[in-house]
């Protein structure tokens, strides 16, 4: 990250506040802007505004910074920062995990830091009334935007190392687009349906993204061995058979060739499917709607209506 997507920039802050005080002082103004640009507009909030929901003099606020401009350049500039630290966390864990899991923790991840008043306050305002001039300001912005897009395309092709180049970067453009759009919308809307959004993203993108990045299309490499029959992961290799190898499972003694499973799909994905059989759903129908095999969907079936003990 330069030092232009920092606070401390001096195309930023009139003058560098050198004690805590005043840097406590600069975080309060911020914060206390942060909430009125989301709810008056950047047009319409004053600096009067910013200073009486900051408790503060007019003066005190001019002493840091020359204009509300100014505010929100350092606004942005603290989004951007935190908003790469988010993105370098999250990749950095394990990125082989099932696709259904990555996406929803990914939401809500993201959904949970817009609910702070400095990125809540940066997506209405540079998406709903964008600033004009505001991109040029912060030089690295275009910069961080393409290295986020460029990370998430090489995450696609690191879960299907057969996506072209190409390819992977239009998924992360529509992909990227169609979640922005849609979290807006969550933002405009009250708590209750800004939750039910967040969870239709999550369905939008499974259902875009799974024929491309798919579990099914890790490399052999990061999959578990599932035996078809049982679902048992308690498999071990069997020799070989025309140059292909075998497996055995040890639960119920089906022997069968390389045939690769995920490593097992989140319970709420599972129970998604149940509920959509319960409701008289086809298996083809549900594996349209969650990217989930029909045969294992059957199986899960299956195993739900044998017997216990």
């Amino acid at each position: 990250m330069s030092k232009s997507s920092s606070l401390s920039s001096d195309r930023t802050l009139r003058r560098q506040p050198q004690q805590q005080r005043g840097k406590q002082r600069v975080e309060k103004i911020l914060l206390a802007a942060a909430e009125v640009f989301a709810e008056a507009g950047f047009a319409a909030a004053t600096i009067q505004q910013i200073a009486d929901r900051a408790n503060t003099a007019v003066g005190s606020i001019y002493q840091f910074f020359p204009d509300k401009l100014a505010i929100f350049q350092a606004l942005l500039s603290e989004h951007m920062q935190q908003q790469e630290i988010l993105e370098t966390n999250f990749f950095a864990a394990d990125l082989n995990r099932p696709l259904m899991q990555l996406i929803g923790e990914y939401i809500d991840t993201l959904a949970c830091y817009f609910e702070r008043p400095i990125p809540r306050c940066i997506a209405l305002q540079d998406y709903l009334q964008p600033i004009a001039g505001l991109s040029n300001l912060v030089e690295d912005m275009p910069e961080q935007l393409s290295i986020s897009l460029k990370r998430h395309a090489n995450f696609y092709r690191q879960r299907n190392p057969n996506l072209s180049e190409a390819k992977s970067e239009l998924l992360t453009e529509v992909a990227h687009n169609m979640s922005n759009s849609l979290f807006l919308s969550a933002l405009k809307s009250d708590a209750t349906h800004r939750q039910e959004i967040y969870a239709e993203i999550k369905d939008v993108l499974y259902g875009y993204l799974n024929p491309h990045i798919g579990d099914h299309l890790l490399p052999v490499s990061n999959q578990l061995m599932i035996c078809p029959d049982c679902q048992s992961d308690r498999v071990a290799k069997n020799g070989r058979q025309q140059g292909k190898q075998r497996y055995i499972c040890r639960g119920c003694g089906r022997q069968f060739l390389d045939r690769y499973t995920p490593r097992g799909y989140p319970l709420d994905v599972r129970q998604r499917c149940l509920a959509l059989h319960a409701q008289g759903v086809g298996f083809r129908e549900i594996e349209r709607q969650t990217g989930v095999d029909c045969n294992t969907v059957i199986n899960w079936v299956k195993n739900l209506q044998a017997p216990s003990g």
